[in-house]
Order: structure tokens, then C-alpha cells, then sequence
């Protein structure tokens, strides 16, 4: 609007100096009537720019009292028991949870796992499987039922307590603003030099730190900096392998990795979860076929368990999944490629 009142004043002015119109304005009357017309489209562009701010202040003050509103979490109980140090068996008894208690997700789930297992946990996008992670570690707490972990509800826990029994990888990477050295002792305080080396090398990501400008020394940037997505995921195996919790928690640790380093950091977690509950969460089926037990989610709910070849066998919806992520093995190429090829990723 202020450039079609400074233009259309522009114009008819200009053909009133030429005598096209009218005649009677001279050149210094038509500067006047452009300074005019500037000086009254002014406080317009002020009042459009109060506008935008007052739309800014109330979204931002809609969350702000969203967040004050918000239930506080529950403090952690006086008297909390702690379960055996060793005991890594947990139990879950009809289990219900919902984000949104008009939307039912997660209910009547009852499982035994016992202390040293390999878990697996498959599905379609949206069935609760990274729902299911975050309720044992107590990111959200369940609407009913119960989880324990050696015999000891977790919400008689201190959270603390119970998420330095877990080691985590997830598919993000949770890395922070300092050197190389730093982000892997996230895991282990007290870590020596060597002991972080040797967790680097575990994980196979001693090659690419010692071709960063400082190695170990390099600092890295908020989120890993210029690091590549599967160079920040190597660096979080590398954390937990130098922590070496009780139990693990692995929900598609690597998804970002080539397929030739992603069969060699296997081989390292499968010798790291020796002896320790291990959690998979898993998209691609060619990383559970070992697994003590498979969980098979759909819409929340635990419809089949077994190993691979049980499940395989029932002829369910394992089954189902499976050969549809291997419906093209037939094709001349590697199991790792097919996997990465075929594997439907969420």
C-alpha cells in the first residue's frame, strides 16, 4: 500500500508539472506532496509492526502458561529402594499409557524378561516401541499398571538410580559443545585416556577421530558440529561402551552407519551385551535374528513373542514383516546390503 499511494502520487504529479493535467503544480510541490506522502504512510508501518510483535507476545505467552500449567513431576519417593546391583530381570504387569487420554496406545501389556536376555522389540511406525523405551526409563510414568526392575517397582526408584542402570544409542545423537575426549567420558567420569581410546576403537571410530584436525582434542560444535550423522552415532556407541551400565537400550543404533561398519560395531555390541538385559529396538529384521526373545507391537498392544524361527513358524505378522523386508533377497547381493536396501526405516 505505501508503494501504490508513493507511486500513484509520483505519477499524478509528474503529469501535473508537464501540463498533461491540471498545470498548476510546480516541481517543488510535487517533492513536498512525496515527502507528504512518506510521512503519512509512516505511522501505518508502524502499527503493521506493533501488530507482529502483539502476535509474537501471545503465542509465546500461550506456551509460557502452558508450561506453568503443566503437572509437576512427581518428586522422587523419601524411602526409595534400590534393586541388586546385578539383577538387570525386569517385569511388566498390564501396562497402560496414552499421550493423549482421548487416544489409546499402549494397553494391558504383561511381560517377564529375565536377567542377561536380548530383547527385540518390532513393529510398523507407531506401534510404541520407542514409547515402550521411554517408560521403562521413566520419561513418561505409565497410567496404570507397573514396571519393575529386580523385583522393585521403578517408580520406587530414584530416577537417577535407575537410568545409570541403562546405556542408551539412540538413532539422535546426543552430543554437546567440547573436544572429542569430552563427549565420549559423558559416560564415565573418571575415565582415563586410554580407557577412552579403547572405547573409541571398540566402536570403530578411532579411524576417523584421528583424522580430525586435533583427534581426540578436536572441539566439536553444539549437536557434533560438522561431524557426519553416522560419525556422531559412533561417537555415542563409544560413550556407552565406556560405561558399560548393567543394561542396554539400543533403539536402531545403527541406522546411520555404512553397512560394512555397521556389521563390525554388531559384533562389538553383541560382546558388550553379554551378560546385560539388552533392549533392541529395531526397523531393519536382519539385526534380531539372535535376540533371546522378539516382541512383536501393532497398535500398541503385544501381539506375538517368540525367537526368529518361533515366530517365523506361527506364520503371523512377523511372518508378514519379514518377508516383506526380504521379498528381493533372491537378487545377487549381501545380506548387509539387502538389509540396508530392503529395510523400511521409520
Amino acid at each position: 500500500m505505501n508503494s501504490i499511494i508513493y507511486a500513484a502520487v509520483a505519477v499524478l504529479g509528474a503529469l501535473s508539472v508537464t501540463g498533461v493535467i491540471g498545470g498548476a503544480l510546480s516541481v517543488g510541490g510535487l517533492s513536498a506532496f512525496l515527502s507528504y506522502a512518506n510521512q503519512y504512510t509512516k505511522p501505518f508501518n508502524e502499527i503493521s509492526g506493533v501488530l507482529a510483535e502483539l502476535t509474537g507476545a501471545l503465542a509465546c505467552a500461550e506456551r509460557l502458561f502452558a508450561l506453568i500449567e503443566a503437572p509437576e513431576e512427581t518428586p522422587d519417593p523419601e524411602n526409595a529402594e534400590t534393586p541388586a546391583q546385578g539383577d538387570g530381570s525386569m517385569r511388566f504387569e498390564k501396562v497402560a499409557f496414552s499421550y493423549d487420554p482421548e487416544r489409546e496406545l499402549i494397553k494391558g501389556l504383561s511381560l517377564e524378561v529375565g536377567s542377561g536376555q536380548r530383547i527385540a522389540i518390532v513393529g510398523p511406525t507407531g506401534c510404541g516401541k520407542t514409547t515402550l523405551i521411554n517408560l521403562i526409563m521413566r520419561f513418561y510414568d505409565v497410567n496404570e499398571g507397573g514396571i519393575y526392575l529386580g523385583g522393585v517397582e521403578t517408580r520406587r526408584m530414584k530416577r537417577g538410580e535407575l537410568r545409570s542402570r541403562f546405556g542408551m544409542v539412540l538413532q539422535d545423537t546426543w552430543l554437546k559443545s567440547g573436544t572429542v575426549r569430552e563427549n565420549i567420558a559423558m559416560g564415565r567420569k573418571n575415565a582415563t585416556d586410554a580407557e577412552v581410546i579403547a572405547a573409541a576403537k571398540r566402536a570403530h571410530a578411532h579411524g576417523f577421530i584421528m583424522r580430525l584436525p586435533q583427534g581426540y582434542d578436536t572441539v566439536l560444535g553444539e549437536s557434533g558440529g560438522t561431524l557426519s550423522q553416522g560419525q556422531k552415532q559412533l561417537l555415542c556407541i563409544a560413550r556407552v561402551m565406556l560405561s558399560e551400565p548393567p543394561a542396554l537400550i539400543l533403539d536402531e543404533a545403527t541406522s546411520s552407519i555404512d553397512s560394512r561398519t555397521e556389521l563390525l560395531v554388531q559384533d562389538a555390541f553383541a560382546e558388550l551385551m553379554k551378560g546385560r538385559t539388552s533392549f533392541i529396538v529395531a526397523h531393519r529384521l536382519s539385526t534380531v535374528r539372535d535376540a533371546d526373545m522378539i516382541l512383536v507391537m501393532k497398535d500398541g498392544k503385544l501381539i506375538e513373542k517368540g525367537t526368529h524361527d518361533e515366530l517365523l513358524d506361527k506364520g503371523g505378522f512377523y511372518k508378514e514383516l519379514y518377508e516383506t523386508q526380504f521379498a528381493h533377497e533372491a537378487a545377487p547381493c549381501g545380506s548387509a546390503f539387502g538389509a540396508v536396501k530392503f529395510g523400511v526405516a521409520e
